[in-house]
């Protein structure tokens, strides 16, 4: 038997198991959040049990994140522009690596042994997908004088050529591509180069950086300033542009910690939440690409971590019948994270489309069991929902098109978002990507649709680099053991939801469909990764069924730690092709494709 098909009987074994400990649900007592008095000691080791659940999350997330140097110097070529260079001596050549910036066009190479006779030897093509890359050029012949004759607007930072030898070769002629030789790679890889959608986003990022008008405007511009913010720190580089998202990677622990306590109360299950989330293989790849989606999905489980606080204060155990409400706080930082999210990316509007079904049954409650008492309180909060959830946001989304004002010239003080012509931008811009979304109509090979995301059918292929019979690959999809145990504590939590009346069950079931519902009527390509806000309900809901087990008897440690832990220990047997460890391909396919439609 194949190790891979060994490995998925026992995943399906452990999680049926697992839900073996699970009590008949019509008997089950719906548990309260755990609380009461607790030793001081006990909820400092259980913290400082997260903070090294976070620390060693963090040093995996980011390390082979990418290379922290770059060549900084380079030219931007105009349309026919070229330049020559000269080399320190003649030689026979076999090739040369350039790094492309951004800047479209391509560019010609020609060679010369004399200065005056020219042969071209090469052309390449720098289209959008070729930014931020390095490149190899195959060449043959020998030369001293290389000329770079460009069309349209490249921009490259480094040349770098080689003899027959594989030698790099010295310059004569040291200028804004020569200088930084040093810091030229054997190859390119993802670890010094763009991949995937990074080509639009960390793109966007250093467009927004130097004042231009964007390329990819299909999503409003928060997210792409976020990556900025890590740019700006370190450069651009790989580490640079993908260092916000790996960072809010790493903050999302303590916060799904902070609401499973809040959800479960004091102990293990928070814990263990804690630690699915880390063990979550969509959730490690997806932070650690320079794309907008980590972002959208932080402040998702912000805004209902924040609404859930404000609609179960810590009085209340989600069973009593008659609901109250918490601070306004809370849910004045829930539309905060509404809006924050809405002006990363358009699929917050899903979850906010959640939270607005979740604060309506909540008044339904209230009205059922107050009557006409609860209507004053209804009108206040509807004034001030009305502020945070609509106001605040659209604010929000409104200045986030800054640098868009500043890629058209409009300036940057505060005068600018009053004229016609920025609001004319922003509203142009909204009208630019319902159409294009609306009508996208492109295919692609590792596609997948809603369906086939909830039981991990179809990964998505983020990289892929052969190396005679070793290779470099990974992508994203969700931990089977976060997956398919989470896809049935999904049916538990529904059960207890519409059975037994538990607000807090409601609460997930409804968090989680938010996210997964819209996604069944749309008909543009999809892929794998537009799960990542579901697998993170889906760790929520797995709580709630630990939640449950705690409340049923003594046996509940076994069934959840050890759950957890064979989550972890996949997690820790796919963290090769989790990050792009060159593996052995056939080695890599016998142990790793479990399922046919998997891309290892």
């Amino acid at each position: 038997m194949k190790p891979s098909l060994l490995l998925l009987l026992l995943t399906i074994l452990l999680i049926a198991a697992f839900y073996l400990f699970l009590p008949a649900l019509k008997d089950c007592a719906l548990p309260a959040p755990r609380g009461g008095a607790r030793s001081r000691r006990l909820d400092l080791l259980e913290r400082a049990a997260v903070a090294l659940v976070t620390l060693l999350y963090a040093l995996a997330a980011f390390s082979h994140l990418g290379e922290t140097s770059a060549p900084r110097t380079g030219h931007v070529f105009s349309e026919g522009e070229s330049m020559t260079l000269e080399l320190a001596e003649s030689h026979e050549l076999s090739r040369a690596m350039i790094r492309s910036v951004i800047g479209t066009g391509g560019f010609s190479l020609s060679l010369s042994e004399d200065g005056q006779n020219w042969v071209e030897a090469a052309d390449f093509d720098q289209n959008y997908v070729a930014l931020l890359k390095w490149h190899e050029i195959e060449l043959g012949g020998r030369a001293r004088w290389l000329r770079l004759t460009a069309r349209g607007v490249p921009e490259l930072s480094s040349l770098t050529l080689y003899d027959e030898s594989g030698a790099a070769l010295d310059w004569k002629t040291v200028n804004e591509l020569t200088d930084e030789q040093d810091l030229t790679p054997e190859k390119p890889h993802f670890l010094n180069s763009s991949y995937f959608d990074e080509i639009y986003h960390a793109r966007t990022a250093l467009e927004h950086l130097r004042g231009m008008w964007p390329y990819e405007i299909s999503h409003p511009p928060l997210g792409k300033l976020i990556i900025g913010l890590g740019i700006s720190l370190f450069g651009m580089t790989p580490f640079g542009w993908r260092f916000s998202g790996t960072l809010f990677g790493v903050l999302m622990l303590p916060l799904v910690y902070a609401f499973a306590r809040r959800l479960f109360g004091r102990g293990s299950v928070p814990v263990c939440c804690t630690l699915l989330l880390a063990a979550d293989f969509l959730h490690f790849v997806q932070t650690r690409i320079a794309t907008i989606d980590t972002y959208g999905v932080f402040f998702t489980l912000a805004m209902y971590y924040f609404m859930y606080r404000w609609l179960f204060p810590e009085s209340r155990d989600g069973l009593s019948p008659a609901p109250a409400e918490g601070g306004r706080r809370d849910l004045a930082l829930s539309g905060l994270c509404f809006g924050l999210g809405a002006a990363c990316k358009w699929t917050c509007l899903y979850a906010g489309a959640g939270l607005g079904v979740i604060w309506a049954l909540h008044w339904v409650f209230r009205f059922t069991h107050e009557g006409r008492g609860a209507w004053r309180s209804f009108r206040r909060n509807v004034f001030f929902c009305l502020a945070f959830f609509v106001l605040v946001p659209a604010l929000i989304y409104y200045l986030s098109y800054f640098p868009y004002g500043a890629g058209k010239g409009l300036g940057g003080g505060l005068g600018m978002y009053f004229t016609r012509d920025y609001a004319k931008l922003v509203l142009d811009n909204q009208a630019y990507m319902f159409r294009y979304h609306s009508g996208v109509n492109a295919t692609h090979p590792y596609s997948s649709r809603w369906y086939q995301w909830m039981l991990d059918l179809r990964p998505i292929l983020y990289y892929l680099d052969y190396s005679g019979s070793a290779r470099s690959s990974f992508g994203a999809f969700v931990n089977p053991v976060l997956c398919w145990a989470g896809l049935i504590g999904l049916f538990v939590t529904a059960w207890c939801a519409a059975t037994r009346r538990d607000r807090r069950a409601l609460f997930l079931t409804l968090g989680y469909l938010a996210q997964l519902v819209p996604w069944m009527f749309i008909s543009r390509v999809t892929f794998e990764y537009h799960y990542f806000p579901c697998s993170v309900f889906l760790v929520l809901i797995l709580g709630y069924v630990f939640s449950l087990m705690r409340g049923s008897g003594k046996l509940w440690r076994l069934p959840v730690w050890g759950l957890t832990a064979f989550a972890v220990l996949l997690f820790l047997f796919f963290y090769p092709a989790l990050w792009g460890a060159e593996l052995d391909s056939a080695a890599a396919s016998r142990i790793y494709r479990w399922l046919g439609s998997w891309p290892f």
